[in-house]
């Protein structure tokens, strides 16, 4: 629950400096600004921070200064407080369960419409009074919407618990932000307690050259605009109010949002906004349903907008170099003509199951995230012919059987992992011409022979692979053998059992019981034969 020294440095240095705001005593809170009026200087841990923070120090000299330290320690009580209650209510969940826990809701809701209404239908026997049974009915209905609130409540509770933890992630950003402010006033030698909203913390006013384009847009159907690298802070709501508009290029810019109105470009085909300042995407975008290209790289996304489902048109989506977690859940089943798919240099921990639904994908570069693993329907991607998994480190241990359903799969990056096990179906990949395994602790094949090169690689799991479907193929033919034989004794022992009966029956019949002679004429004849 600690800040991420990377993504919030000050804050996490403010916090590591205290002892009071430490993960230690996480379950101590301030309860009023007296208690911090009483963190003293001496409070401050020694010896320095380690060398993180140390290297910090060193970019900004001031967070020596007791005093301000002191000061940001006030203005972060309410990062500790929500702290201390996300470490006592447990992890956030993932996007794909909390997706589910929506759809749960849905569901329950429906089932108990569909009760009420069986409830309402219900007949009134003959012996009830028309008041009892209204009575009766009441209850009956207050007993379902009972029943089917303790059921919703569980999924609630974890799309709180997500919300929760989204609050909180906006917490930090605030309070480094406002962190930030504080140390730039003390450095301009203004209050120590300040951090107020300055003027230019929203960019400035349109630049003459945005005005002009827009201006010649208005009056001509512009279809090109190239605006990349000119400092602009803010896109005006008239970019939306130009119809013809093909392509539009903002990309390494200080764009911190883009407007509402950018769905008005109902014709653009190609979006590039990357390298600026966006934490996060119009749910408006969606609209854009003629969207071939989209390029986001290079921005502070944390989630992708689900409305970015709907680009049925889209050909190649760029995403990488954000702080995504995960994508959207669906996104595998609404964009049938995605082809390239760039989503590496994130922190995902795992692919959602929609993404085998790709059809049309060529090209997938997810390296430098943190992935457990892949969907056990990948081979679904039957398309595919580049693959970069490579640098998801200790996460990415192993590869699903169905891995050798990429047929098409022309090059694969699977270095810095900890893959020890190439899967049985790999001599399946026919097409496979390029192929980096370094960093991996390979035990399967062995060094030696990935040391031979991907020829040798393939011939390997190749012939593993039908030793493998030889040994299963004579246990099954040993067990087919037991049972024929097992089937064999089964008869042999039923027919004894019947001719056992038979023969028994027939004594039975003959002499009246089986060893007793009908009368005693005949015992006597039996026992003068003896």
């Amino acid at each position: 629950m600690d800040p991420n020294p990377g993504t919030f440095p000050i804050l996490s240095y403010v916090m590591s400096r205290f002892p009071s705001l430490t993960s230690k005593t996480t379950a101590t809170t301030f309860s009023s600004d007296t208690e911090l009026d009483n963190i003293e200087l001496n409070d401050i841990e020694q010896p320095p921070s380690p060398p993180p923070h140390s290297q910090i120090v060193g970019q900004m000299p001031n967070l020596a200064n007791p005093e301000l330290i002191q000061s940001m320690a006030r203005a972060i009580s309410d990062v500790q407080a929500a702290r201390s209650v996300l470490n006592l209510i447990g992890e956030r969940p993932t996007h794909e369960e909390v997706d589910h826990a929506k759809a749960k809701l849905v569901e329950l809701e429906a089932q108990m419409s569909r009760q009420l209404e069986g409830i309402v239908l219900l007949s009134r026997p003959p012996e009830i009074e028309i008041h009892r049974w209204r009575a009766h009915l009441a209850e009956k209905e207050n007993q379902c919407r009972e029943e089917a609130e303790k059921e919703k409540q569980i999924w609630k509770s974890l799309i709180q618990l997500d919300e929760m933890h989204e609050g909180y992630e906006k917490l930090l950003k605030d309070a480094e932000k406002r962190l930030v402010r504080m140390y730039d006033s003390a450095e301009d030698g203004g209050d120590i307690g300040g951090g107020g909203v300055g003027d230019g913390d929203f960019g400035g006013e349109v630049s003459e050259e945005v005005v002009g384009i827009l201006q010649e847009a208005h009056g001509n159907g512009i279809e090109r605009i190239d605006l990349s690298d000119r400092n602009l802070k803010m896109l005006p709501d008239a970019f939306g109010r130009i119809p013809g508009l093909l392509v539009l290029n903002v990309s390494a810019n200080q764009l911190s949002a883009i407007p509402d109105t950018i769905a008005g470009l109902q014709n653009l085909e190609e979006l590039n906004l990357s390298a600026n300042r966006l934490e996060s995407l119009p749910d408006s975008i969606g609209l854009l349903q003629k969207l071939k290209l989209l390029n986001v790289s290079g921005n502070k996304l944390t989630a992708l907008p689900d409305t970015i489902c709907q680009f049925r048109s889209l050909v190649e989506l760029d995403v990488s170099f954000n702080d995504l977690s995960y994508l959207p859940t669906n996104i595998g089943y609404e964009l049938p003509n995605l082809k390239k798919l760039l989503i590496h240099l994130n922190k995902i921990r795992s692919l959602p199951l929609s993404i085998c639904e790709l059809k049309s994908l060529r090209y997938l570069d997810a390296h430098f995230n943190e992935l457990h693993g892949l969907p056990n329907a990948i081979g679904r991607l039957t398309n595919l012919e580049i693959l970069n998994l490579s640098s998801n480190f200790a996460d990415l241990k192993e590869l699903p059987e169905t891995f050798g359903e990429l047929t098409n799969l022309r090059e694969l990056d699977l270095s810095n992992n900890q893959i020890n096990a190439l899967p049985g179906t790999f001599g399946c990949l026919d097409n496979l011409t390029k192929l980096n395994l370094e960093q991996n602790p390979l035990e399967l094949p062995p060094m030696e022979i990935v040391n031979q090169g991907i020829q040798a690689i393939k011939t390997f799991m190749v012939k593993r692979w039908i030793d493998m479907l030889q040994e299963e193929e004579r246990k099954h033919n040993e067990e087919m053998q037991e049972q024929v034989e097992g089937g064999w004794l089964t008869r042999s022992t039923s027919w004894l059992k019947n001719a056992t009966g038979n023969v028994i029956g027939y004594i039975g019949t003959t002499v009246g019981s089986p060893m007793s002679p009908k009368s005693s004429r005949d015992a006597a004849y039996l026992n003068q034969q003896l």
